[in-house]
């Protein structure tokens, strides 16, 4: 294997800590539940062969395949596909692929590309990128988001975190639950657009539910702070202060 997937960020020994910390608080909620929002809004109808690249404990995937497409759940940590086996076991129409994305078999082609939340724990998120799109059918869907780096910089200046800023986001003793490389947008907007791919939507993710002055409000208003992100997260000027940035792009058939 390349040194530099060996780089990348694994949750093997924290799968359990991972799942609880982004899917049991309204932050990871929110999350989950506006890719879904959009992903219902903009994917064609029929069974779709779907790959969930960092698909992790199998969250998503479960929804794909509950909604009748088939699903091949990528990751590095065999600790996190051991809890998509268990919560996926229900279903037929899933495979399981542990180790890096780049790893993939290449004749191997896809209608559906999930890649949530999964280049800013990577070395080399750009060729991760690359790989992928090999493995995109022309007429197929690239659902991407990512941490952004612009808005980590903006909530940052507005926490006062000058010194963080100024090591350039880089700690001695960093957390393994902060993700490691996060990307500007306009960055991976340019990117996906020069390999020739559609962009159909773009989106903030979380716009303005981390910068609430009264956190309690984002777990006692939570219904309130979703339909404004729906109402508003796809629109400029906020979409780009989505702590996670969304975007959906069509590979053209020719």
């Amino acid at each position: 294997m390349n040194k530099q997937w060996q780089q990348d960020q694994s949750f093997d020994q924290i799968a359990d800590k991972f799942e609880k910390n982004i899917y049991g608080t309204s932050k990871g909620r929110l999350r989950h539940e506006l890719l879904l929002h959009y992903l219902h809004q903009h994917l064609p109808a029929g069974s779709l062969d779907c790959l969930d690249a960092g698909g992790g404990t199998g969250v998503m995937a479960k929804e794909m395949l509950s909604l009748g497409h088939r699903v091949l759940v990528n990751d590095i940590s065999g600790q996190a596909l051991e809890m998509a086996q268990k919560k996926l076991s229900g279903f037929p129409d899933v495979n399981f692929h542990c180790g890096a994305l780049q790893s993939l078999e290449p004749e191997r082609n896809f209608d559906l590309i999930l890649c949530h939340a999964v280049l800013e724990w990577l070395s080399d998120p750009f060729d991760a990128l690359t790989h992928l799109l090999k493995r995109l059918k022309p007429g197929g869907y690239l659902s991407l988001s990512f941490f952004n780096r612009d808005a980590h910089l903006f909530s940052n200046l507005l926490y006062g975190n000058f010194d963080y800023i100024d090591k350039d986001f880089v700690v001695s003793n960093r957390v393994r639950l902060n993700p490691n490389n996060a990307l500007p947008p306009s960055e991976v907007l340019d990117f996906i657009q020069k390999a020739g791919l559609e962009i159909r939507h773009k989106a903030g993710i979380r716009c303005f539910h981390d910068y609430m002055r009264d956190k309690t409000m984002q777990s006692s208003h939570y219904q309130q702070i979703k339909a404004r992100e729906i109402q508003y997260g796809s629109t400029h000027p906020y979409l780009w202060l989505g702590r996670y940035f969304h975007l959906i792009a069509l590979k053209p058939e020719s």
